[in-house]
């Protein structure tokens, strides 16, 4: 079927063109279809079905997600007193946004916030009319696409659709939904639940969302429930939370997650990929000491939302990486900054099992250094001959619980490394200044430098 430029289209060629566009997309082939899509975007400035079916095809995500936005801001320029077009445009606004990142900052192109504005126009000149449920709906949902910026808008739009359908399960799962990534969990329990007692069946969605915002809330009674009623073979266990055996997931870290963050700093801030101890399908405890300083770290339990962002691969083991909900519980666990050397790889790693209640020393690089071997057997020697000798570093940081005092850390790292006769050494200036060792703090710091080639000649504080 071809048409020549400008043409018309029947409705019969309109809905072909759209089964043969979805066809194509579900067979991965987005490139194709985005060639048959061609015909309907030259008809659809004249041609309203054209358009529609065009933004039927975004919502079904047949398209990469550029040329996708591209089109909905043709449509949006073509059509911009249709309320019924612009209603169905707020809602595609969902499928060229990659929402599993729940943590990306406001959408930058702009037809994400023209498409609010347009129809927050238009929800006030239907008001009380049959078109404002579907305009709300479009607002609700791109309002909810602007990350934190329209929040009043959205949640507003979200309420009145409860109150003009209240037996309509779908919009207070909607808003429950709105909830929970705004961390609003016990608000996004008791909307669960109505949209629970209102499916006509079970809906794993609204049973996931459930959980997750008890979760949040702390309400483990209703957590559980869930749970159970989803198959999960799982108890009340640490911090008064269900708790079953998961397999370690990662969860990508955000300074300012979605749900703790404002219209004014409406961005994830840092972030970094961790791994967690996964107690629950969404929460779990940090067993990675970060990088960076997140205000989150080892030891902290984290909620995480239930579609994961990517996959990493480990050998023919496909791990998920979930996004970061909020933080639940801040163990403010003591962290300290070391630079070692071992014989082989993982040595200083592979001592953690050796110390008590969780304490760890976590390796962040392994590397082989060229350096001075007269300097490193007397940092303070000032001397004109350099012999050059390998060592093989490492740097990371030690993690320990709050109440764990430093000189106890020190004299079990000591002795465990004393095991390895010599195999191994660590040195963690920071600690050694915790537990009051002076002199050790001066000499420990030395070979930190030396072996981080810190030109300052300083250790981190």
């Amino acid at each position: 079927m071809s048409k020549s430029l400008g043409a018309v289209l029947t409705s019969d060629e309109i809905k072909a063109l759209e089964r043969e566009i979805i066809a194509e997309a579900r067979a991965g082939r987005k490139l194709a279809a985005w060639h048959r899509a061609q015909p309907l975007r030259k008809a659809q400035s004249q041609q309203p079905e054209a358009a529609i079916a065009l933004l039927g095809v975004v919502n079904e995500q047949c398209l990469e997600r550029e040329p996708a936005i591209d089109l909905l801001s043709e449509v949006a320029e073509s059509h911009d007193q249709d309320a019924r077009i612009f209603s169905s445009l707020g809602q595609c606004l969902e499928a060229v946004r990659d929402i599993d990142d729940l943590n990306a900052p406001p959408p930058r192109n702009s037809i994400f916030l023209t498409v609010v504005e347009k129809l927050e126009a238009f929800a006030r000149a239907y008001e009380g009319r049959p078109e404002q449920v579907p305009i709300l709906r479009g607002l609700a949902t791109s309002a909810r696409m602007l990350a934190r910026q329209r929040d009043a808008l959205a949640e507003s739009s979200f309420r009145k659709l409860t109150e003009i359908e209240p037996r309509t399960s779908a919009h207070h799962y909607n808003l429950g939904l709105f909830h929970k990534t705004r961390g609003r969990f016990a608000e996004g329990v008791t909307s669960n639940q109505i949209a629970v007692s209102l499916a006509d069946e079970v809906t794993d969605s609204y049973e996931w969302n459930l959980g997750i915002c008890a979760t949040g809330a702390g309400n483990a009674a209703v957590a559980l429930d869930v749970w159970k009623r989803m198959g999960q073979a799982i108890e009340i266990g640490r911090f008064g939370l269900p708790e079953g055996s998961y397999a370690q997931c990662k969860v990508r870290l955000a300074e300012r997650p979605l749900a703790e963050r404002t219209a004014d700093a409406d961005d994830p801030g840092a972030e970094e990929t961790i791994w967690i101890e996964r107690l629950s399908p969404c929460h779990g405890v940090i067993r990675s000491v970060l990088y960076q300083k997140l205000g989150v770290d080892y030891g902290d339990v984290v909620l995480i939302d239930g579609a994961p962002i990517t996959h990493h691969t480990y050998g023919e083991v496909q791990v998920p990486v979930f996004p970061h909900l909020a933080t639940l519980v801040r163990r403010n666990y003591q962290l300290f900054d070391f630079a070692g050397t071992q014989h082989t790889a993982r040595q200083l790693a592979n001592l953690s099992p050796e110390l008590d209640e969780d304490a760890v020393i976590y390796s962040h690089s392994e590397s082989v250094t060229t350096m001075c071997a007269s300097c490193w057997r007397d940092p303070a020697l000032d001397h004109d001959h350099h012999e050059r000798v390998e060592k093989h570093v490492v740097r990371g940081r030690i993690a320990a619980p709050p109440e764990m005092m430093p000189a106890r850390l020190l004299d079990m790292i000591d002795k465990a490394i004393g095991a390895k006769g010599g195999q191994c050494q660590l040195y963690a200036p920071e600690l050694c200044a915790a537990a009051g060792l002076a002199e050790r703090e001066r000499i420990d710091g030395l070979r930190f430098v030396l072996l981080t080639g810190n030109s300052s000649g300083q250790y981190p504080n």
